[in-house]
């Protein structure tokens, strides 16, 4: 096993209650590598599996709460991690996170991109700092924010939607309240964790459980109903020769050949 294969991804703590889970990969701007996909199912499981945690707070380390896809990954392709079995993976953490039985709450204050976007919108509550920053990328790199809307389009404004799919632009934590995606956005991020982890506590586990179960139930059904759909479409995106171009530019920091 490599020193890459050992190290963690993602940091768990966990005190009065509320186990803190954080993306901790800054080197790649937290991006959705094979190990930290597969370390934060661990961490999530864990804390369902965990009596004495009342709720998830999932966070990150560094100025990027989740760059999305880790496109080094993804351009290498190798034959045991093919395209389908990428989305597939990104499809059951979404579906882990919307079926925890316990609240996850996302304490964003950093740059949110493409799948990253797909994990703060299967959170129950989201906290937008004021330094937090949203784009769906996909669009100018040749793919589509295939897998990612199963949380995402239930979750936001329809022509917002329809604006932010299509032109990859940045949005602020304000505009992203304003749509749905975050559920506010504070001035100040720590003592609205506060308030939010304390009445949080004062709620029963079962009660916890069966409201989010109501809340979540639509959401739930969307996502199994269209995650087949999506994750071929994703597969046959990532495959392509356009979205090569599109994730080799940039890793290159160059514009794709079809920019303008």
């Amino acid at each position: 096993m490599s020193t890459q294969d050992t190290q963690r991804r993602v940091d768990v703590t966990t005190e009065g209650g509320i186990a803190t889970v954080a993306l901790d990969s800054p080197h790649n701007r937290n991006a959705l590598s094979g190990l930290l996909v597969a370390q934060l199912r661990e961490a999530l499981d864990a804390a369902a599996a965990d009596e004495a945690v009342r709720a998830v707070v999932l966070t990150h380390t560094g100025g990027t709460f989740c760059a999305g896809a880790d496109l080094s990954e993804a351009t290498d392709d190798p034959a045991d991690d093919p395209a389908r079995a990428r989305a597939d993976e990104l499809v059951d953490l979404l579906r882990l996170i919307v079926t925890l039985p316990k609240p996850v709450v996302g304490v964003i204050d950093g740059h949110v991109r493409a799948g990253g976007m797909g994990l703060v919108a299967a959170c129950d509550i989201v906290l937008a700092g004021e330094a937090s920053t949203f784009a769906l990328t996909e669009s100018r790199l040749g793919l589509a924010a295939s897998v990612i809307s199963l949380t995402v389009l239930p979750r936001i404004d329809p022509r917002a939607a329809s604006r932010v799919f299509l032109t990859g632009e940045k949005f602020d934590a304000a505009e992203a309240a304003r749509i749905g995606l975050a559920t506010e956005a504070p001035t100040d991020l720590d003592a609205a964790l506060t308030k939010l982890t304390g009445d949080l506590a004062k709620c029963s586990p079962q009660g916890l459980r069966e409201s989010k179960a109501l809340v979540t139930h639509e959401l739930l059904a969307h996502l199994d109903e269209h995650r087949d759909r999506v994750a071929a479409q994703s597969s046959r995106l990532f495959s392509s020769e356009e979205a090569r171009e599109g994730m080799t530019a940039f890793l290159q920091r160059r514009a794709p050949r079809w920019s303008a």
